[in-house]
């Protein structure tokens, strides 16, 4: 009877040996679960793909930092600011607007990971439900060197980034060698003609930027830092001016564009930019009676390196022109495909 009941109580003990044993959390590999790493972002902390397959992005500039990062997105929510990512962005999903993602659209993609700039704030709280998702922080335009790193480290494409910025510092060393002692005489001035103002680019935005790594110079007016302009406008990178300011436009060289989000402001923008031809004001500046003035394209706004590395294909190819008065207003420039 007593070998009886310790056989029993010893099948006992290996049964709750056995479920003690069931009820322990596997290891990842066990589970099958994809290896991942955690990384604190704008929002929080997020689970990042070792190997990122299903990619969605919410705004237009985490679009572009994903393709130079050497990623492919398989959805992105788009703006009317991407003309330089038309030939990408028609290969992919739409999700919406940017800002105003369609979580719907992004579910039925069924992404291992989502990434965006932080005014899509609203939309973390569902689009993490979904998928693993990362915010960056990104105050002005002019940041967009240091956001593109951040971005790159966080998805693990920090070597790629770094040749995609030195690809971009060795076409600015073209230029340079190219523009030669001339780059010590140049004032460059950057306008944007707006349906209901006419706005300077200051020295820190997206542009700004391109024109500092250039060794271009800016007028007075406009080699104003963000933290000034910030205190002086309520704006890091750009401030209006009225009519009778028109002189701090001025510039041996002036890029000017209309671009906007649709296609009715950007109508506007264009008619205001034809009737500022026609001011006598406009028509006193140096640049304009020299015949340095050139309309560029919606990527001169832009917040990545896709589009710097455009901006500075303008600059290769106006060079000439910096000197030696060019045609009159380059608008065939808006016109022109740009290799990248």
């Amino acid at each position: 009877m007593a070998r009886f009941r310790w056989r029993q109580w010893l099948l006992v003990g290996l049964m709750l040996v056995s479920l003690v044993v069931a009820c322990q959390p596997q290891a990842e590999e066990e589970i099958g679960a994809a290896p991942c790493r955690v990384v604190t972002h704008a929002a929080g902390t997020a689970c990042i793909p070792e190997s990122i397959q299903r990619l969605v992005t919410l705004d237009g500039v985490t679009f572009e930092y994903a393709i130079a990062a050497g990623l492919s997105p398989i959805g992105t929510a788009v703006s009317g600011l991407m003309d330089h990512l038309a030939e990408q962005v028609t290969q992919v999903e739409n999700v919406g607007v940017s800002g105003e993602p369609n979580l719907e659209r992004v579910l039925a993609l069924k992404p291992d990971l989502i990434v965006g700039l932080d005014y899509n704030q609203s939309a973390y709280a569902q689009a993490s439900q979904i998928a693993p998702t990362l915010l960056f922080e990104f105050e002005h335009s002019g940041q967009w060197k240091t956001v593109f790193q951040q971005f790159a480290a966080a998805l693990n494409q920090a070597e790629v980034a770094q040749q995609t910025l030195a690809d971009y510092e060795a076409r600015l060393a073209t230029f340079k060698a190219q523009m030669g002692e001339r780059l010590n005489t140049l004032q460059v001035s950057v306008v944007r003609i707006y349906p209901d103002t006419i706005n300077l680019y200051l020295r820190d935005s997206f542009v700004g930027i391109i024109l500092q790594d250039a060794g271009l110079a800016r007028p007075p007016a406009q080699n104003i830092g963000a933290e000034e302009a910030t205190a002086r406008f309520g704006n890091p990178i750009q401030t209006s001016i009225s009519r009778e300011l028109l002189a701090q436009a001025d510039g041996d060289v002036i890029f000017v564009w209309t671009s906007e989000n649709t296609p009715e402001a950007a109508a506007t923008a264009q008619q205001n930019l034809q009737s500022l031809q026609q001011d006598p004001l406009w028509q006193q500046l140096k640049a304009v009676q020299a015949g340095r003035v050139y309309q560029v394209p919606s990527y001169w706004i832009g917040s990545g390196p896709i589009a710097a590395n455009a901006v500075v294909g303008d600059l290769l190819k106006t060079h000439s022109g910096f000197s030696s008065p060019p045609s009159p207003i380059a608008e065939a420039l808006s016109s022109l495909h740009f290799d990248l």
